[in-house]
């Protein structure tokens, strides 16, 4: 690559040519070649043109103009480097890799990102400025720099930055993920916090949970039965997974079962979670729209933007029939100000401030929690056994917050606790259907704590630490966000003892942070064992969920959810690949890193009569639906 530069260093503002680690040419190069360049065009005209007087003196200007107007383009360009290199030296910002003009460093990010952002830090340091096109960004890749931008200095990165991709699906960015930070979003994460994920609440709904797991078990038990008790059935299990988490976030919201009721209703959820997969793949921070100047970022996100309105149409539908639906139930039924539900909560408001709590403002607020529980949660309490028990609730979710409301809201909630919970469920039974051993080990734990004459209870995930250990392993390895929603710093500050301007973008790499071997020993193995002996200050050093005021606040709901599923699915069954190779656990693409190939498997109940509180000749569906 370096070679083509010498030979030719007018080539090195091509993106093919230059990539990490290329070596521009100096300014002694650069010219001569230009000078080169012009004096083979003059002698080409020279030798075409008429010899007279009043032809050369044409040539002569033309030569000139032409020679004029190369130069500039061609130091147009270069005083920019020079003058990037004389500013970032005077303001002290934090190293840089070569980058392009207008393009910056986008280029060099290639998908999946959060690996072509751990490769960039690999080679020039865990804290790096970019220039993503017209945006500033601040890259962290080590967990000591990004615990400092989320505790000392969480009140200058409390921003996010607005981009025109999700101004739609945002309701102009009004949603609590990316609202920007202020009253209003403070207004949004109290009533989450007080009325769907505080302590209280998450008791209150532990019947739905509960039910759910029992739901799924069921499902899987009817379609495996009919081979027999010895034989095993595949089964796919990326939209049970989804069904369950869809159901769970529903029932929340409004008391209502949205999957496995008729094949009408399903088919609506399956187009919603179509919709949601890929708002994930072109939520904002994935298109290169956002990060070029206005006019060319408005043509080039032209196809994105017919994309986006069709998402926005399918999401939006679906969840004002939920409102519409709630809202009928509260006429017939004359509830009054009875509040069972979170919908409940959120019309008694309307009604009081039918201005500040319009539709609009309800499904933004119940999409992102539907997307919530399996997406982004907080992080400080997340590895507690306090944690199972739901004591951490209130104070570590409130924090500052608190938030206006609109019909935008009801959308969030489903969002936020669907996907990304199906998600690292699909993970952690490929991780251990390639690791069987770990498998056993986590059912022998089930059956010695739990016994065979019931079925796991949320109560019971204290007592199942190796459980709780393949969960966090799973989160380790495959975080939910691999690459933090991103941050905007709102002020001037400094992280590493280097300077940040006001309005540069965040980006935290968990991925890299959790993967980085001078941290976890053996990186890539999956070793729930790891974290067996880890003091809670270790266990920390992981951001699955991000951490700080932004962390998404479900923390709770995921933990409890996903290790009361993942154990029912480990006690009632017995999992065997369907290949004789590995599953296949190439990463896909959105900001939620979902599989790339949904999660196949072979399934059959556990034999023995007694597994699950089951005895061999009775009905696993009904032993299942009675609990």
């Amino acid at each position: 690559m370096e070679g083509d530069l010498e030979g030719n260093p007018l080539m090195w503002w091509d993106p093919e040519v230059v990539t990490l680690g290329t070596k521009l040419p100096s300014w002694r190069e650069f010219g001569r070649a230009v000078l080169h360049a012009l004096t083979v065009s003059f002698a080409k005209q020279s030798r075409a043109a008429p010899q007279t007087p009043e032809a050369m003196e044409l040539l002569y200007w033309n030569s000139l103009f032409t020679f004029l107007i190369a130069l500039f383009f061609s130091l147009l360009p270069l005083s920019k480097f020079i003058i990037a290199a004389i500013n970032r030296k005077k303001k002290n910002l934090p190293p840089s890799p070569p980058s392009l003009p207008i393009l910056g460093h986008l280029h060099q990010l290639k998908k999946p990102l959060h690996r072509s952002l751990a490769r960039l830090s690999a080679q020039h340091g865990p804290l790096l400025y970019l220039r993503l096109g017209t945006r500033p960004a601040l890259l962290v890749s080590s967990f000591p720099l990004a615990q400092d931008c989320f505790t000392a200095k969480d009140a200058a990165f409390a921003d996010r930055p607005k981009f025109p991709s999700v101004q739609l699906t945002t309701y102009n960015h009004t949603t609590i993920p990316f609202a920007a930070y202020g009253p209003e979003w403070r207004d949004m994460r109290r009533i989450a916090c007080t009325e769907a994920l505080s302590a209280g609440r998450l008791a209150f709904f532990s019947d739905v949970r509960t039910k759910e797991a029992r739901f799924l078990a069921q499902t899987l038990f009817r379609d495996t039965a009919r081979a027999g008790d010895r034989e095993f059935t595949p089964v796919g299990l990326r939209m049970r997974l989804f069904g369950m988490a869809m159901n769970v976030m529903t029932g929340i919201i409004d008391g209502n079962r949205y999957y496995g009721e008729d094949e009408c209703l399903d088919l609506k959820v399956k187009r919603f979670k179509e919709a949601v997969e890929e708002s994930l793949i072109l939520a904002g921070g994935s298109n290169a729209a956002d990060f070029l100047p206005p006019g060319i970022g408005w043509v080039v996100g032209l196809r994105v933007r017919k994309r986006i309105s069709w998402i926005h149409e399918r999401r939006d539908g679906f969840v004002q029939s939920i409102v519409d639906k709630k809202r009928r139930e509260r006429e017939e039924e004359d509830e009054g100000t009875v509040a069972r539900t979170l919908l409940d909560s959120l019309l008694l408001l309307q009604e009081k401030q039918p201005e500040q709590y319009s539709d609009r403002f309800i499904k933004a607020f119940i999409l992102v929690i539907i997307s919530m529980s399996l997406f982004r949660l907080g992080l400080e309490h997340l590895f507690s056994p306090a944690l199972c028990l739901g004591i951490c609730g209130r104070n570590l979710l409130i924090g500052e917050n608190k938030v206006p409301p609109s019909s935008n809201r009801a959308l969030s909630l489903i969002l936020a606790g669907t996907d990304t919970t199906s998600n690292t469920l699909e993970w952690a039974m490929s991780l251990l259907l390639n690791n069987p051993e770990k498998l056993e080990r986590a059912r022998q734990e089930i059956d010695e704590q739990v016994g065979d004459n019931r079925l796991i209870q949320e109560a019971d995930l204290v007592k199942l630490p190796y459980l709780l250990c393949i969960i966090r392993e799973t989160l380790r390895m495959y975080p939910t966000g691999p690459v933090l929603v991103p941050h905007q710093s709102r002020e001037d500050c400094t992280v590493g003892g280097y300077n940040v301007p006001c309005g540069t973008m965040l980006l935290v790499n968990a991925y890299a942070i959790q993967r980085d071997p001078a941290v976890w020993p053996k990186p890539e193995k999956f070793l729930p064992e790891r974290f067996q002996d880890m003091r809670a200050e270790e266990i920390r050093n992981m951001l699955p969920f991000g951490m700080g005021r932004r962390g998404c606040p479900g923390e709770s709901l995921a933990m409890r959810e996903l290790g009361l599923a993942l154990g029912t699915l480990v006690q009632c069954f017995d999992w065997r690949r369907i290949c004789l190779g590995e599953v296949d656990m190439e990463e896909g693409r959105g900001i939620s890193m979902p599989k790339a190939t949904p999660l196949e498997a072979l399934c059959r109940p556990r034999p023995g009569g007694t597994h699950c509180g089951l005895t061999s000749t009775c009905s696993c569906g009904a032993r299942v639906a009675g609990k």
